[in-house]
This record gives structure tokens, C-alpha cells and sequence, in this order.
């Protein structure tokens, strides 16, 4: 019975198979359905074919149009019989050979003219359409990984026209696939890693250099030694099908993240660092994986001929880092840059790991202080705003009536000049930055292609930071000139110095106390606790930033004496300190200047340079009481601002303050997504 049932299933099987050759000639795959159903059923069959072309059988030789003799190609019946095609007749590819058997030929193809050429593509393509046509395509998923792989090839470097003859591809489908014994084996079977083994001889039929190249390299050896082929092949950087111009960018970007597929962590070593964040963005032109360790010649890290070996690194440096295209001589502490440094393997990167936990306390000590006192002054403001219902924090009738339309004098016109040149370089700044701190994010790409790209991008961004550091040294020779000029009178720690004092400290005790409804609001002078604080940030923070910033800006220089480590230590407090910086600018110092209860929508006191009695009287209570007393309140007030100059100081305002949490969203969106 077993029998009787493995008989009927054959049967059925050869049915299908009929079937489907009908079907494959209702298709219009060049099957002559009339001319075939004519023939006799068993005459061109594959066993008829085999009985002269079989491999084993003694070869063939017929002559050409010239009379010249060659022999015929062979087929290995078992090797056919395991391929792909196996269940496929000749006759439904090569389709000039016909039945002539009442000539008494076995077929009646002229030997002197050569077959027609099988167009495979076309073949499995038409298959491909018809099968989808009539909704089978869930049946025959191989059939589409195929219809895709063609789409490739039409499109790589392999299917245009070769040098040598332009009637003919570079290479053609029978080329990489003997399409009389192809068959791609299961994955995870010894068949299959044979199959991968021999991937790099087929390719070199061709690419002979490129072949011995890689038998001499770490792939190749490690192939060869232990026969697991775990180790690169030709078709793991260059794919299989869509193989492009080595030359172009394309392909230097794909092969790059190809080696990330295998080296996952160094790849990610490698994306934090200037070169790999430039090619994650898009752009070719830094150095990449082939760049330095070689391509087809790849050596081990302590090979003596491996390009990144440590006494062959200047040579590999200096492919890229040379005079001839505009970039400094490479020197020896250059040269001793990690490329592949992680901030977090004490053992290896000690500098790095240091240098990261040193920007990571500072981050979330401000943080954590910062925004901690920010929620609880928002809500305290926020209470006392409420049943305050509106009514102003002082009673005008308290203000001699003379200065109640009067506004106090905070900022002079320089100073405002200065905010602004400083607010505006440094959203440039963050525009320009953060898509190489984030280059992964979706934005990233796109901000960099609008700004020209990165060679464009850097150069606002160096100019942006001359300006900003112009600024901020003008301010430093500014405040000596003018606490030389007052020296005598000068006060250190005195109400109108910007010095931190004890007072400072009070002050903070007693706004938490009010915060916690544990005391009354406390009255500040002329400069609060977090007004000495943004004002002294920018000292650490321009040092850091712009010290590290100039020392990447100029590595040619600072690596003639410094060591290489001090490049990756340069990139950590650079990226940091600048995360930073935006962040609690465009989050603290916001809130404490415009998105508190009291200052809400926007505060315009530094684009006005002025503010009223009531606002400075509640602000900064000591300095108006002791200016009264001394009766030099007078002295320090101006007229209130015309209308038309405080709706452009709002527009101002507005306008940065949006520009401020765009640039916020973006850094936000890359921390979380990206960071």
C-alpha cells in the first residue's frame, strides 16, 4: 500500500509538472506550445538530451560558420539533477532546438549557426509577472528574491556593456551561476559553507588580482585555514547582485556599514568619530573601513604589513592628510589618534573613559540642580500668581508719584548688542553642530544638505565660533579696562559685582525656604544667585568648547606635541560641554527669563535695555531700596520705551525663543533617538 501510495503521488507530481509547462507556455516564455504539442511527447526530453550531451559522455565537436571545429559544453546529469533547474526540460530554454524525427534526426538544429543566447533575466522576470498575475506569488517567494536580485543586476556594474565587446556585460547571469548545476544549499549546512568557500575563485575567473589580494589577506587566511568561511567574502562587501562602481560614493558608503555587519563594535567605535559621522550623514569623503585597513589586502591590526600597524600609520594617514589637498603634515601624536577609542573601556582608553565621566557628573549635577529648582520655583510663582489674582506685586502709591511712569536703565546698549551677537552665534552654532552630534536622527541628513553640506556647514560653524569668542574675549578686556578704571572704588564682593559671595549662598537658602512655604520671598540686588551663574558659565564653557573645538580645528598642529589620545578627549568635552550649553540655555535660562509665571509669554528687559519700577522694585528689592535711601534712584531712570520699540523687542524675542526650542526639539529628538 506504502508503495501503490508513493506511485500515486509521483503521478500526480508529473502531472503538475505538465501543468505547469502549460501554463509556462500559455505565460509567453518563448515555448512554441503548437509547434511542441505536434512533436513526439518523449523525443526532446532531457534523458534524449543527456543521451549525447551528458559530461561523461565523449565530447561533442561540430563545426562553425567558418568550418572551424568545437567541442560542446558537457552537462553533469547528477549536478543537474540537484540544481534549481532540475525539474525544468532543455527544449523550455534553449527553444531553437526542434523534432525532426521524420528526417531521422534527433533535432534539426543547424550545428554550423550558433544557439540562440538564453536570456535568463527575461525568463525569470515574465515567470515572476505572470505569477503575481494570478496571485501566486505567497507560493513562490524564492521566484521573487530572484525577480529582485535581476532588478539589481540591470542596475550594478556588472550589467553594463563591457570594454572589450559592447555588445556583452561586464558579466552575465551564466557567469556567476553555471545555470546547468546552480543551486544555493540550506544555510547552516556543510554544503552551504563549501558553497560560500568557493565564492572567491568564481569571482576571480575575472578579478585574478583582486583574488590573490585576498588569499594573502586576514579573510582569505582565515577562510583557507579553517575551511568555516566565517570570514569576508567578495559577495559580503560587493553583495551579490547590485555590485557597483568601486569608485563611486555609493558603494564607498555601503561597504563601510557591509564591514559593520561582521566588526559591529568597532564599526560603532568608529561612527562616533569625525570620519564616521561625516559617512553617516551621507557623504563619502572621510576616511572609511577601506581607507586604512586596505581592501582586498586587509592584514591583522599586529600584521607588520597591515597599513594600520603603528609604524605604518603616518603612511596611511598621509593618503588623506597631506599638503597636496590642503591639510597639515601628519606628526607623529596625529598619527597616534584612536580611531576606534570607547569612552566607556577604562582598561584600553583610560584618558577617554575619564574625560567621559568627568562630562557626565557635570551634566547631571547642572541638570539635576537646575531643573529641580526650576519645577519648584514654577510651581511656588505659580501659587502665588494665582491668589495674587492678577493684582501687581507692589502698590504704585508706594512709588513717589513723579517716578511711577518711570523705567530704570538695567542694560546698556552695548551689552544688549553683545546678547544678541552672543544668542544668535550660538543657535548657529547648534545648527551647524549637532547634525555630526546626531547624525543617525532623520534630521540630521537633511539640515546638513540645506546648509551645502559639511565642508560648507564647518565653515559657519568656525566662523560662528570666531564670533562668538570674539565676543566673549571683547567682554573680558571690557570688564578689565573697566575695573581698572574704578579700582579705588571697586568692591569685589560688593552689589555691583558679578563675583559670587556670601550673600549668594543666603539667597539660595532662603528662595528653597520660600519655595517649600517655609519663608517669605526673598529680596535680591542688583545681581541674583542664577544671573551669576549664566553669566559665569560661558567662562568654563567657551574655555572647554573652544579649546577643545580649536584643537580638532588645527590637529596638525596640536598632534606636532601632543599625544593622539588628546583628539578623543577633545571630541567627548566638545560634544558635552556644547549639549550642555544648549540645553540649559534653552531650558533653564529660558524659564528663568520669560516661561516663569511672572515673565510669561517673554520678558524684553534685555532687548528694551529698561524695566518698570514694579518689575524692578519686585526683582531686585535691595538695590531699590538702598537707591532710594542714597537718593540715586533719580540718577538710574529713563523714559519707558516707545510702543513701536517694545512690539520689535517682543518680535525679537519671539523670534529667538522659537528658533531656541526648534533647535531644543532637534536635540531632543537626537538624544532620544540618535544619542
Amino acid at each position: 500500500m506504502q508503495f501503490e501510495s508513493i506511485l500515486s503521488r509521483l503521478r500526480r507530481f508529473a502531472f503538475s509538472c505538465g501543468l505547469f509547462a502549460a501554463f509556462m507556455g500559455l505565460g509567453g516564455l518563448n515555448v512554441h506550445a503548437a509547434e511542441q504539442a505536434a512533436a513526439p511527447a518523449a523525443s526532446l526530453d532531457n534523458a534524449t538530451c543527456l543521451s549525447c550531451h551528458e559530461s561523461r559522455k565523449p565530447k561533442l565537436e561540430v563545426k562553425d560558420a567558418e568550418g572551424k571545429p568545437h567541442a560542446l559544453q558537457g552537462i553533469p546529469s547528477e549536478k543537474y539533477g540537484q540544481s534549481v533547474h532540475a525539474l525544468m526540460q532543455c527544449v523550455t530554454c534553449h527553444t531553437d532546438i526542434k523534432d525532426n524525427a521524420e528526417k531521422g534526426n534527433v533535432h534539426a538544429k543547424n550545428t554550423a549557426e550558433p544557439l540562440k543566447k538564453v536570456d535568463c533575466a527575461n525568463c525569470h522576470m515574465e515567470l515572476w509577472e505572470l505569477t503575481q498575475k494570478h496571485g501566486r506569488a505567497a507560493d513562490r517567494p524564492r521566484l521573487g528574491v530572484v525577480a529582485n536580485n535581476i532588478e539589481a543586476y540591470r542596475k550594478s556594474f556588472h550589467a553594463r556593456p563591457s570594454a572589450e565587446d559592447k555588445n556583452k556585460p561586464n558579466a552575465e547571469c551564466n557567469d556567476c551561476h553555471n545555470v546547468h548545476s546552480f543551486n544555493v544549499p540550506a544555510r547552516n549546512t556543510p554544503e552551504y559553507t563549501q558553497w560560500r568557500l568557493s565564492i572567491p575563485n568564481l569571482c576571480g575567473t575575472c578579478h585574478a588580482e583582486q583574488l590573490d589580494a585576498y588569499k594573502g589577506s586576514v579573510h582569505g587566511q582565515e577562510n583557507a585555514k579553517n575551511m568555516l568561511a566565517q570570514a569576508a567574502v567578495c559577495s559580503d562587501c560587493h553583495t551579490a547582485h547590485a555590485i557597483g562602481n568601486t569608485s563611486g560614493d555609493p558603494f564607498k558608503l555601503t561597504v563601510t556599514s557591509n564591514c559593520g555587519g561582521c566588526h559591529e563594535e568597532q564599526f560603532k567605535t568608529y561612527k562616533d568619530t569625525f570620519h564616521g559621522r561625516i559617512t553617516t550623514l551621507g557623504y563619502a569623503y572621510t576616511a572609511k573601513c577601506f581607507d586604512c585597513h586596505g581592501s582586498h589586502e586587509i592584514k591583522r591590526v599586529d600584521d607588520k604589513e597591515s597599513k594600520v600597524f603603528p609604524a605604518n600609520r603616518i603612511e596611511t594617514c598621509e593618503q588623506c592628510h597631506n599638503p597636496k589637498k590642503g591639510r597639515a603634515k601628519v606628526s607623529s601624536g596625529f598619527a597616534s589618534f584612536q580611531p576606534h577609542g570607547s569612552a566607556h573601556n577604562f582598561t584600553r582608553y583610560p584618558q577617554m573613559w575619564v574625560a567621559f565621566q568627568m562630562m557626565t557628573g557635570l551634566l547631571v549635577g547642572t541638570f539635576a540642580f537646575f531643573w529641580l529648582h526650576t519645577a519648584l520655583w514654577f510651581y511656588r510663582e505659580y501659587k502665588e500668581r494665582k491668589a495674587r489674582a492678577g493684582q501687581p506685586h507692589i502698590r504704585l502709591d508706594e512709588v513717589p508719584s513723579a517716578l511711577q511712569t518711570k523705567h530704570v536703565q538695567r542694560f546698556s546698549a552695548i551689552w544688549r548688542a553683545a546678547h544678541l551677537i552672543f544668542a544668535v552665534s550660538l543657535m548657529i552654532l547648534t545648527l551647524t553642530g549637532m547634525p555630526l552630534f546626531y547624525p543617525d536622527v532623520p534630521w540630521a541628513p537633511a539640515i546638513m544638505k540645506i546648509l551645502g553640506g559639511p565642508h560648507t556647514a564647518g565653515l559657519i560653524h568656525r566662523v560662528a565660533a570666531v564670533v562668538f569668542a570674539g565676543v566673549f574675549f571683547w567682554h573680558l578686556l571690557y570688564i578689565l579696562y573697566r575695573v581698572g578704571r574704578n579700582m579705588r572704588t571697586f568692591e569685589v564682593f560688593g552689589p555691583d559685582s558679578l563675583v559670587p559671595n556670601l550673600q549668594d549662598g543666603k539667597d539660595m537658602l532662603a528662595m528653597f525656604k520660600w519655595f517649600f512655604g517655609q519663608g517669605p520671598r526673598p529680596k535680591f540686588d542688583r545681581w541674583t544667585y542664577w544671573e551669576k551663574f549664566d553669566y559665569w558659565a560661558p567662562f568654563w564653557g567657551v574655555t572647554i568648547i573652544g579649546m577643545s573645538g580649536l584643537i580638532m580645528w588645527l590637529p596638525g598642529f596640536f598632534g606636532s606635541f601632543l599625544p593622539g589620545w588628546i583628539f578623543n578627549v577633545a571630541a567627548i568635552f566638545h560634544g558635552e560641554e556644547a549639549f550642555l550649553a544648549v540645553v540649559f540655555l534653552f531650558t533653564v535660562h529660558f524659564f528663568n527669563n520669560h516661561f516663569r509665571p511672572d515673565k510669561f509669554p517673554v520678558e524684553v528687559v534685555m532687548f528694551t535695555g529698561t524695566m518698570s519700577l514694579e518689575e524692578f522694585k519686585t526683582d531686585h528689592g535691595v538695590e531699590y531700596q538702598r537707591l532710594l535711601d542714597r537718593g540715586e534712584l533719580q540718577d538710574r531712570l529713563v523714559e519707558p520705551p516707545s510702543a513701536l520699540k517694545v512690539k520689535a523687542s517682543k518680535a525679537l524675542a519671539f523670534t529667538l525663543i522659537a528658533v531656541g526650542l526648534t533647535l531644543l526639539t532637534l536635540v531632543g529628538i537626537g538624544f532620544f533617538r540618535g544619542g
